[in-house]
């Protein structure tokens, strides 16, 4: 701990060295750096720094605003909740670059065409924004990340705030994100399922780092390119996950046909108040969070809390309301469906949409009396 301390507290009397050197001269370099992606949930979508780089007074630092503590206090809690406090913090290349090889992460540099006095001008934001009083910020999934963070120095820096979106299409957020995920099932699966409305609006900002990094190819300043240089620093020699049947749909196929062929009462009760479980947690999560992404999760309606009054209603042998409940549910059920026809998630979810729909219509229509059904 002594030494992490030392460590970081040697770098913050460095930088600000050099901040107030002001090292800026005509052979300073700023460019940005992408950071491939990783199969950890934190890497899944990969990252961004900057970097200032000067020949001149051997200067080569990596601003970075994608630092976070996973040893801080109910991190799981705050980052549910949408209170994380992530930081900026500047250290040099070389130890940036060591943590990616060794990660396997391939890094791209785009370096950018500024002016000296607007070098100068970043700079001294960068410098800043690694003060004790601004250099926290609250996380937020789309708003406020690595990649936004560094458009918006970037912007506050070019004249007419240049770095914007261009590839805007009928592309919702949630059709952007549900790639990223393709070898991790259930990570796509969790993913989907707890987001709600917000992600499926159209995609009009820059919020991962392959999407600023494909926007500042096609980016202009001042009647010309704003990158003028790319290249690669580092190529990754990954290879795509191995498949493995317990993280693939097949595994989720096997477990919902398991339930469907048992059809036993303690088997499908636990299914459905799974399920309702799950609903109870989405619509906590929304009331809870400050995560606009959390907001209006219309997946309740697959993962519906109604579920756990059928639930009452069975162990309570009351014929009539269990059938009224399984009725709506249904209804609910058909509802959903047809709202997520279109949605990027649809084949994820679909497995369980069939199996909840036939565990309920063989709940209700059974020729048999309705409770003895699942006994």
């Amino acid at each position: 701990m002594i030494k992490k301390f030392l460590f970081f507290i040697s770098f913050f009397v460095i930088v600000n060295g050099y901040s107030q050197l002001t090292p800026i001269t005509k052979n300073t370099r700023v460019s940005v750096l992408t950071v491939g992606t990783a199969d950890e949930s934190h890497s899944l979508y990969g990252h961004t720094a900057l970097r200032i780089k000067d020949t001149t007074t051997d200067f080569d630092f990596i601003y970075n605003y994608g630092m976070f503590d996973f040893q801080t206090e109910n991190f799981v809690l705050k980052f549910v909740k949408g209170d994380m406090q992530y930081f900026a913090a500047a250290y040099p290349y070389s130890d940036f670059e060591y943590s990616y090889r060794i990660e396997n992460r391939s890094i791209f540099e785009q370096v950018l065409n500024l002016s000296l006095e607007e070098k100068q001008k970043l700079f001294q934001k960068l410098g800043a924004s690694l003060n004790p009083d601004s250099k926290y910020y609250t996380y937020k999934f789309i708003d406020r990340n690595c990649t936004t963070k560094i458009v918006d120095v970037l912007n506050e820096v070019l004249q007419n705030q240049p770095i914007v979106k261009k590839n805007i299409d009928t592309s919702s957020y949630r059709d952007v994100l549900y790639p990223y995920a393709k070898d991790h099932f259930y990570q796509k699966l969790g993913i989907n399922i707890i987001f709600g409305s917000k992600v499926d609006q159209q995609a009009t900002k820059i919020f991962l780092p392959f999407d600023l990094y494909e926007n500042l190819k096609y980016t202009t300043y001042r009647g010309k390119p704003l990158v003028t240089e790319s290249k690669t620093l580092f190529k990754a020699n990954r290879v795509r996950p191995p498949f493995s049947i317990l993280d693939s749909m097949y595994s989720l196929i096997g477990i919902l046909i398991l339930f469907a062929i048992l059809y036993r009462k303690k088997c499908t009760l636990f299914f459905f108040g799974f399920l309702g479980i799950l609903g109870l947690f989405f619509i906590w999560a929304g009331f809870y969070s400050f995560h606009e992404e959390l907001l209006w999760n219309y997946n309740v309606l697959l993962f519906n809390p109604l579920y756990l009054f059928l639930i009452y209603f069975i162990v309570k042998n009351n014929t009539k309301w269990s059938k009224i409940t399984g009725i709506l549910c249904i209804a609910l059920l058909v509802i959903y469906l047809l709202y997520i026809l279109k949605k990027a998630h649809l084949l994820v979810v679909l497995p369980i949409i069939m199996t909840s729909g036939f565990l309920l219509i063989k709940l209700i229509w059974n020729k048999s009396n309705l409770l003895s059904a699942v006994k």
